[in-house]
């Protein structure tokens, strides 16, 4: 099975709206904390709330800029959960951002998927070719992953998200979500 087969423009549409949906959830939540909540290493990979939040706008950012044109972040990986100081500036970028990735995602189309992408990594310092299939899986498991990283670090503060799986979100919200 292919990369292409695997990931269709209906899952780009569904994760992106997805994505969206629980930015809202985990922004609310941590918005509910003080800042130096929000601050305060907590041990994770990007360190704190806010650091995951930043990496995760980093990564979307560079990401999009290959995928769409987007400007790179200036900051390499290693200096991405610093990209953000602001919370509520970083909270203004993510919700712009998803908007910017929703719209995208409505223009995949079957062509675009099928084809290699191919970028210079500054994470591993050579250029990489990889179906585009395989960069969608990777693109929206990369936001889950560290989504759920910073979840965890919401929860331990005793604030409360809603559920995150996709297959409990409301009905309404799931046949938005399939459009």
């Amino acid at each position: 099975m292919n990369a292409t087969s695997m990931v269709g423009p209906a899952f780009v549409r569904m994760m992106a709206a997805y994505n969206a949906e629980m930015n809202v959830r985990l922004y609310e939540a941590a918005g509910r904390l003080s800042d130096v909540e929000r601050r305060r290493e907590r041990g994770a990979f990007w360190g704190s709330i806010l650091g995951t939040f930043s990496h995760l706008m980093w990564a979307d950012q560079l990401w999009m800029s290959r995928f769409d044109g987007w400007t790179a972040p200036a900051l390499n990986q290693k200096q991405s959960a610093g990209m953000f100081a602001d919370f509520a500036e970083l909270h203004g970028a993510r919700v712009d951002a998803d908007a910017k990735i929703i719209s995208w995602a409505r223009g995949v189309d079957e062509a675009w998927l099928g084809r290699d992408q191919t970028w210079f990594s500054g994470s591993v310092g050579r250029e990489v070719t990889l179906p585009r299939g395989v960069l969608m899986a990777h693109f929206f498991n990369h936001q889950t992953h560290h989504r759920g990283q910073a979840h965890a670090l919401i929860t331990a503060c005793d604030e409360k998200t809603g559920d995150t799986d996709l297959v409990f979100l409301p009905q309404a919200l799931m046949v938005a979500l399939a459009v």
